[in-house]
């Protein structure tokens, strides 16, 4: 009866740290994804930014010859 009940306690540890072991993985995951996820919108981001910089600029320069091509007339 001993014998069982040792075997019974070993298996359940066993079982506990395979738990254990699953949960921590599925944690470390989870935090490998969010952070992913966090480096993506940066870099979604920046490109956003760069983009809006181009845009900006462009604009500018047209303004800009404009108004050197009206003041020319």
């Amino acid at each position: 009866m001993m014998m069982v009940m040792m075997m019974m306690a070993v298996v359940m540890m066993m079982m506990m740290m395979m738990m254990m072991m699953m949960m921590m993985m599925m944690m470390m995951m989870m935090m490998m994804m969010m952070m992913m996820m966090m480096m993506m919108m940066m870099m979604m981001m920046m490109m956003m930014m760069v983009l809006m910089m181009m845009m900006m600029m462009m604009m500018m320069m047209m303004i800009m010859m404009m108004v050197i091509i009206s003041h020319f007339r």
